[in-house]
């Protein structure tokens, strides 16, 4: 049996003397703090790794769960672009080119002129380059006749297969009639080389 009282009465600077129990003992203490010691120093790098390997790990299921969403949404994405660009295309359709302007006043002035209307002025005025690829050409407008031909005259401009809007409206009345006066604008895109004109003027002086 171990003596308790003996263990007390060890002298820590004669291991030698001390009995066989406490011999053992503290044969069984250094072995386990060596071990623990092994241990610890051998894990702590794993234990840095492990911690790297969960954050990297954290960070790739992010990545993928983006990815997934990106590619779930990816169809829905090009069917938007498809519509846009369809969009932009049937817009594009509705801007005349330099060449047809002409026929397009000629349009508008005879929307007035079929709906009974008499011109006191009809007066386009200097184009607008808008972004250096459009020209807004305003057209100052002054009409008189009855209520109803002026909206429908109204109707019809909206309904050209040109873009026109009316702007500036005012309406009077003089003679027993009303005059309407408004600026109309419509839009052209610019033609290959009017837009590698307006790219050129827009660089600043010295740069190639």
């Amino acid at each position: 049996m171990i003596d308790f009282d003996e263990l007390k009465n060890l002298n820590p600077q004669d291991p030698g003397s001390w009995p066989w129990v406490a011999k053992l003992l503290a044969f069984l203490v250094v072995f386990l703090l060596v071990i623990a010691a092994g241990v610890f120093l051998f894990t702590k790098d794993k234990w840095n790794d492990l911690q790297l390997v969960q954050l990297e790990e954290e960070t790739l299921k992010a990545s993928f769960l983006d990815k997934k969403k990106q590619a779930i949404n990816l169809d829905l994405i090009k069917k938007q672009l498809t519509e846009t660009q369809e969009s932009l295309g049937a817009l594009l359709k509705q801007l005349p080119n330099k060449s047809e302007m002409d026929a397009l006043l000629t349009d508008i002035n005879q929307a007035g002129l079929g709906r009974g209307l008499q011109f006191d002025l009809f007066r386009p005025g200097a184009e607008t380059v808008i972004n250096g690829s459009f020209a807004e050409q305003p057209i100052d407008l002054k009409v008189n006749g009855n209520y109803d031909d002026l909206g429908r005259f109204a109707s019809d401009i909206s309904m050209l297969p040109r873009i026109v809007t009316l702007n500036e409206i005012s309406i009077a009345t003089a003679a027993g009639a009303l005059v309407m006066e408004a600026k109309a604008k419509t839009y052209r895109y610019l033609d290959e080389n009017e837009v590698a004109v307006q790219k050129k003027a827009s660089k600043p002086v010295g740069a190639k």
